[in-house]
Formats: C-alpha cells, sequence, structure tokens
C-alpha cells in the first residue's frame, strides 16, 4: 500500500482497537492502547497504537502525536525497567516501501540484547501467548 490512501477501519489494529480482536494488554488510557506484538522481532516487543483512525505518522494529529510519544517513552523505559535489555528501539513505518505492514499508525518497542540478532518485521513466528502474558506482567509492574 502506498503512502497516502483511505484508512481502512478493517485493518487489525481497528479490530483490537474496537475490541474485535484479541491481544495481549500492557496498558490503555484515552489516546492509546499497548499491546505485546504477536510476531515479536525480540522478547519483550511491544506495540503503541494511537486511537485515532490515521494510516500513518502523515496523517496523525498533533496533539495525538504528542500524546502517543510520551506513552511510547513511559513504555520504553517501563521496558528497561523490567526485562534489563542492553538497548531499546523504537520503530515507525510509514507506507509499505518503508516497511509498513498494518496501516493503522503504531509504534514499536523493541528492547535490544547484545550479541543477539533480532527477527525481521512482520514475518517472524507467532509467539505463545502465555509467554506474551508474563512479558505483559513484568511490563505492567514495572509502569
Amino acid at each position: 500500500m502506498s503512502l497516502h490512501g483511505t484508512y481502512d477501519a478493517g485493518n487489525i489494529f481497528a479490530k483490537i482497537l474496537a475490541g474485535d480482536a484479541p491481544c495481549v494488554k500492557v496498558f490503555e488510557d484515552d489516546h492509546v492502547l499497548a499491546f505485546m506484538d504477536v510476531f515479536p522481532q525480540s522478547k519483550g516487543h511491544c506495540l503503541v497504537v494511537p486511537k485515532e483512525k490515521a494510516r500513518n505518522l502523515l496523517d496523525l494529529s498533533e496533539t495525538s502525536a504528542r500524546e502517543a510519544i510520551l506513552r511510547v517513552k513511559r513504555l520504553a523505559q517501563a521496558v528497561d525497567k523490567a526485562l534489563s535489555p542492553d538497548g531499546v528501539m523504537v520503530a515507525q513505518f510509514n507506507g509499505a516501501p518503508a516497511g509498513q505492514t498494518v496501516f493503522h499508525i503504531h509504534f514499536h518497542v523493541i528492547p535490544r540484547w547484545e550479541n543477539t540478532d533480532i527477527k525481521g518485521h512482520g514475518g517472524g513466528e507467532k509467539a505463545d501467548t502465555d509467554e506474551l502474558e508474563q512479558l505483559a506482567e513484568q511490563i505492567r509492574a514495572a509502569l
């Protein structure tokens, strides 16, 4: 999909936000929903999904962008505290050529450890739900 286009209310993140698809929730407020990525690139990979209906960062309002990045920072700090990684990668893709695979704005918070490769974006193995729940609990406790 191109960088510009019409928002598709049937995308998986819209369904998760509406409660029509499951997720392993880390936290939720009026602005975002944060949950575990079911195709993690690394142990503890989380997503922060703004509630505004926007395909990508270019479509997102300034207010939602501001609120989202504050929550991305908060989640990155909690991931750091809970999992003690050597680094934390924050990623956000806009348009298919940039790597975007779900066309609802979202941010990746990916813990990184030295000498440990991460899996490819959007194409890895589906994680075990029980393991995701345990990781989410650790991260929630660090919030």
